[in-house]
């Protein structure tokens, strides 16, 4: 966990940015389960128990910030923003399913790209997304 908040706040540093505590501990929840995705709300029930007068805004700005850094990854989910930290670029390239109970992100290891760039022949395909989203078997065996 250390490694993640640490690595994290020096990159922040060294481009400009002030270092806060608040703004490391904002990271720190990302680490504590790293398995799924949480709402800006989420963050904010678990972050006020260190910070009771943080405002959602000032959540919310920290969590684009780290996204736009590269720290957490978003993705839409039940029409609201959600975010998690990103995942270990050893790993390499993959997609996930999202349970859209639980925010949890599976691994999918297949991805569909290939197909697709074989039905858009001549086709530059600069970048793409892919998600599969639907109820983990946890939710699922949960009712």
């Amino acid at each position: 966990m250390i490694d993640f908040v640490n690595e994290s706040m020096t990159k922040l540093s060294d481009k400009g940015y002030k270092y806060t505590q608040r703004r490391a501990d904002l990271l720190a929840i990302f680490d504590e389960d790293e398995t799924r995705y949480f709402s800006a709300k989420e963050v904010q029930q678990r972050i006020k128990v260190l910070y009771p007068k943080m405002s959602f805004d000032t959540i919310y700005r920290n969590l684009k910030l780290f996204t736009d850094e590269d720290m957490l990854e978003e993705t839409e989910l039940n029409g609201e923003m959600m975010f998690r930290k990103h995942c270990d670029p050893e790993i390499g390239h993959h997609h996930h399913f999202i349970c859209r109970n639980c925010g949890k992100a599976l691994p999918v290891e297949t991805c569909p790209l290939d197909f697709y760039a074989q039905q858009l022949p001549g086709a530059k395909i600069e970048e793409h997304e892919f998600q599969l989203i639907g109820i983990c078997p946890e939710c699922v065996a949960k009712g």
